[in-house]
């Protein structure tokens, strides 16, 4: 996995992105379907398919909102081939998030839900997008006074949750 530049700076990221790693390649054995695990010329990936859900994963807990600017970060790593990558894991997010959601017990006494939208693409791209139509909602954004496309993030959380 290649490492962000200046490591000796950046330490802390590091260490959590190595946890994060090891539960995204978990998630991937589990909910990963086999034609996505054996398809054509995998041996010859240089980062992982788990590897790429934790570095998006990351992205969001950065709240680094380019993916320009994120790949730029990462020495060897191509904007492009990142994208592309990142646009085929689609339907894996979706299968982990399904699988997610059917083991949450809701049999709690207590369960707060929050939900907060989570920007997709800058304004000007609205209309072109193409990955999240029909999942994706166009708002506006009273505080920046513009028209966004977000996705909606909802957290379910209860009092008997265990880490």
């Amino acid at each position: 996995m290649n490492y962000p530049k200046l490591k000796r700076f950046f330490h802390h990221l590091q260490v959590s992105f190595s946890r994060l790693n090891i539960i995204c390649r978990c998630l991937y054995k589990l909910y990963a379907p086999d034609a996505l695990k054996q398809r054509q010329n995998i041996n010859r990936c240089k980062i992982s398919d788990s590897s790429i859900l934790a570095l998006l994963i990351w992205q969001a807990s950065l709240v680094v909102e380019s993916q320009r600017r994120f790949c730029e970060k990462l020495v060897n790593l191509s904007h492009s081939r990142f994208n592309r990558r990142a646009r085929m894991l689609l339907p894996l997010i979706y299968l982990i998030r399904h699988g997610l959601n059917e083991e949450v017990d809701l049999s709690g006494d207590i369960l707060i839900i929050d939900s907060f939208p989570v920007p997709v693409c800058q304004p000007i791209r609205n209309r072109r997008a193409k990955i999240f139509r029909g999942y994706a909602d166009i708002g506006y954004k009273a505080t920046k006074k513009s028209i966004i496309m977000v996705l909606r993030f909802t957290l379910l959380l209860a009092t008997t949750a265990t880490c």
